[in-house]
């Protein structure tokens, strides 16, 4: 047998349907809200191809390596769209069915997808496709192989989907807040002076690992990491470890990120080794207020863009507005370092989102002072939030500022 003869699709049901991070009634009730868009929206067909949404539809988070992978949803079924070399792992962890397309010609991935349509009776005049996620080219073949098909984007109502978490994220989220802040008590007992960054990191990652494990059997062990800097590698939020040995009288930046199933959470904290300066004393300290009333702002009701503003007036009374580094918090959910974000729920001053129960979100101000000045060094906090009906849950607990966070002295 030829390549060219080979098989271009597969039903690979190999094994037992694993056992999903959500109940069948949640799904359920995912796919329901998604089909109302449809509806509303004339949309016949959705091909969810973004690992967010592919994930929060289906639960199965893909692993691209360079080949695309898709979510097809219908007003009356669903399957994704998995890479032959996955083999019957995306079908065990699909909500649904799945079929594989095979590498043996050119954009089988497209003819998978229009086939396994054809096969099932629908011949869409409207298709949703995530423009904010869909590279050019790829929507360019979608639109060749449904000539008669008006593509429109549905990305952004599926995000305002997404923003509010139902009881069942919620309880997943607090878990991995918890988690969290083992993690960070793995970190504060790993530093030492001379320790590398990487060292510190892995005593944390290892902590969340395992504890995810024991929390969550059924799930992937996958995606956890932890950002650890010191002295100047404090400078950027999302600086990766290094071999930089803590020094004493380091500022330190604990980041740790516990991943369950595709739900990110976070802890960030600020920390020295040895006594602090004065400076930079006075600078942990001015974040620190902005930190509190930052946590006394979340509540139903607020807009996203007024907790920015009214922020910002801490910052400019202490001249430290143009230190600031970015927005004051997001969202929370199916997120990560390289896939999603709810960018319609982030607390910045071009956000007019007005927080409701459900909604997770944190806090998380950041300063930078450069190298050479008073006080030099990245100095943030983080805090997670659950809004409610009478205002915010905090389940981040990792205690912050001064008085908690000097070690080694």
């Amino acid at each position: 047998m030829s390549v060219a003869e080979l098989e271009r699709l597969k039903l690979i049901r190999n094994g037992e349907k694993a056992q999903l991070t959500f109940s069948d009634e949640e799904m359920e009730r995912r796919l329901s809200s998604l089909r109302k868009i449809m509806a509303e929206e004339g949309v016949e067909v959705t091909l969810l191809t973004s690992y967010h949404n592919v994930k929060y539809y289906s639960d199965f988070l893909y692993t691209s390596f360079g080949r695309p992978y898709a979510y097809v949803v219908t007003q009356d079924d669903q399957f994704t769209v998995s890479a032959n070399i996955d083999a019957g792992m995306p079908w065990r962890r699909t909500f649904g069915d799945n079929v594989v397309y095979t590498d043996w010609h050119r954009d089988n991935y497209i003819w998978v997808i229009r086939e396994s349509l054809r096969s099932r009776g629908v011949n869409p005049g409207r298709i949703g496709v995530e423009d904010d996620s869909l590279p050019l080219e790829q929507r360019q073949k979608f639109a060749a192989a449904f000539p008669d098909a008006v593509l429109s984007d549905i990305s952004k109502a599926a995000m305002r989907q997404r923003m509010v978490k139902s009881a069942e994220e919620i309880e997943v989220i607090t878990h991995g807040a918890r988690i969290g802040d083992l993690g960070g008590e793995a970190i504060r007992e790993a530093i030492t002076e001379g320790v590398p960054e990487f060292e510190v990191a892995l005593a944390g990652t290892n902590a969340m690992v395992r504890e995810i494990a024991r929390t969550f059997p059924h799930s992937e062990i996958r995606d956890t990491w932890v950002w650890f800097q010191s002295g100047i590698n404090t400078d950027g939020a999302h600086n990766w470890p290094t071999t930089r040995q803590v020094q004493r009288g380091d500022i330190l930046s604990l980041n740790c990120f516990p991943m369950t199933s595709g739900y990110y959470t976070a802890l960030e904290r600020t920390l020295f080794y040895g006594e602090p300066d004065k400076r930079s004393l006075e600078l942990w300290e001015i974040n620190v207020a902005v930190h509190r009333a930052g946590l006394e702002l979340i509540k139903p009701g607020a807009r996203c863009s007024d907790i920015a503003h009214t922020l910002n007036e801490i910052y400019i009374g202490h001249g430290l507005l143009p230190n600031r580094t970015f927005g004051y918090g997001h969202s929370f959910g199916v997120l990560s370092h390289y896939y999603g974000r709810e960018a319609g729920l982030e607390l910045r001053e071009d956000i007019d989102t007005v927080l409701e129960p459900g909604m997770v979100v944190s806090m998380e101000p950041m300063i930078m002072v450069p190298e050479g000045q008073p006080g030099a060094g990245g100095y943030r906090e983080h805090d997670i939030l659950v809004v409610t009906d009478g205002g915010a849950e905090n389940i981040t607990h990792f205690p912050f500022g001064p008085e908690h966070n000097i070690l080694g002295a």
